[in-house]
């Protein structure tokens, strides 16, 4: 079979980012298309909880609700988030940030990725001018003056103007442009696991900075929390093989035992943490979005964040294109590139910065970065654009 097809726009990745960033484009008139190697995403049949979850900013919230999704999730899933209290590795040292103060309802929600992965997926397929393929595969991709050309696995060949790679960290579509990767492994992993806690959370996400490294406490509805514990391999190793009620002492004696007894819901997981840079993010009949693009250390909770402001950015460009008929023009896409730049480099610096600076056995560092986080608490103004830069 040898079927050929013509589209303008082809997302190739059906994760969050890829299909926020068809739905972003839906409407505009483009042909689009949008290629998902996995099933269609489905909610399971138990009220189970999702160990993957993410931190998303009122910002994102908005975009999401503007493509009409935010406000079709069932909303009893979705936490909140009131306050952030963040502890050195003195156990003294403090920083809390407020909604109060920064004058907003939330500092952002905890949301379930298969939750979101539903409600987009929903969405895309109540729309008519998005060719859905799911359950396909990509078998080889060639960018061309005029046009790209991919070849699906079972032989269809589909053409279009711009393809956007939206398929991780390991991008295939990063992959056949022949571009590279600049990578910083951290040697680390990401231990999630979700509980159930004997006393409620109030809506405040904790965090500890830690010997054995960064310990946070994310709010879920109810009495319940998910945990990430970016830790080194060999301690994730440990926690990993703790059997269920040793993991819980574990993770309760960290978190100094603020909320009581605990009960773990969701066996632990983990992955590795590593900042990462495609060379760059547009060639002509090419870009990228999300984790195919950049990699961020999840201590800021910033990653899909970042994602998600890439689809916006990059739909805002192709949508608001003006007179240029071809969207996958070199110099359109350079506009995209750069009005992701200043966003990604700042986040990528400040969660790097933070990581050397917490993982740093230097005489005199430890003192000095506690004082720093002490004197930043005290400084209402510096809080306050802290707040309303992750808070988009």
């Amino acid at each position: 079979m040898n079927v050929q097809s013509d589209f303008d726009v082809i997302v190739i990745g059906g994760g969050l980012v890829g299909a926020a960033c068809a739905l972003a484009l839906q409407g505009s008139g483009l042909r689009l298309a949008l290629i998902e190697s996995g099933a269609v995403p489905a909610l399971p049949h138990d009220d189970s909880w999702d160990s993957r979850i993410y931190a998303i900013s009122p910002g994102n919230a908005e975009f999401l609700s503007r493509l009409d999704v935010w406000t079709e999730l069932d909303q009893q899933r979705i936490a909140p988030i009131e306050e952030m209290r963040i502890w050195g590795d003195d156990g003294i040292s403090r920083l809390d940030f407020s909604a109060y103060e920064a004058g907003a309802a939330t500092l952002g929600y905890i949301v379930e990725s298969r939750l979101m992965q539903v409600g987009l997926w929903a969405k895309l397929q109540a729309v008519s001018d998005i060719a859905l393929f799911s359950e396909v595969r990509c078998a080889s991709l060639e960018l061309q003056d005029t046009a790209a050309t991919l070849t699906l696995a079972d032989g269809r060949v589909l053409t279009a103007k711009l393809v956007i790679g939206a398929d991780g960290a390991n991008s295939w579509v990063r992959a056949q442009a022949g571009l590279g990767v600049t990578t910083n492994d951290y040697r680390q992993l990401g231990v999630v696991a979700n509980f159930a806690t004997e006393w409620p959370h109030g809506d405040i996400a904790r965090q500890w900075f830690r010997g054995d490294g960064i310990l946070a406490w994310l709010p879920l509805p109810g009495n319940r929390i998910s945990m990430v514990w970016s830790t080194m391999a060999e301690h994730s190793k440990k926690l990993l093989e703790m059997t269920p009620d040793g993991l819980v002492q574990a993770v309760a004696r960290a978190g100094h035992d603020v909320l009581g007894d605990m009960r773990l819901l969701t066996p632990a997981a983990a992955f590795p943490l590593r900042l990462q840079n495609a060379e760059v993010m547009v060639r002509p009949r090419l870009a990228l979005v999300g984790d195919a693009a950049h990699l961020v250390h999840p201590l800021a909770g910033q990653g899909v964040n970042l994602g998600f402001h890439d689809a916006e950015s990059l739909a805002r460009v192709l949508c608001e294109r003006g007179l240029q008929s071809d969207v996958g023009d070199y110099a359109l896409l350079r506009r995209y590139e750069r009005a992701r730049q200043m966003d990604i480099k700042g986040m990528q610096g400040m969660t790097d910065s933070l990581h050397t600076l917490f993982n740093s056995k230097l005489p005199g560092i430890g003192p000095l970065r506690n004082w720093g986080m002490s004197f930043t608490n005290r400084q209402q103004w510096l809080k306050r654009h802290l707040m309303a830069h992750a808070m988009t």
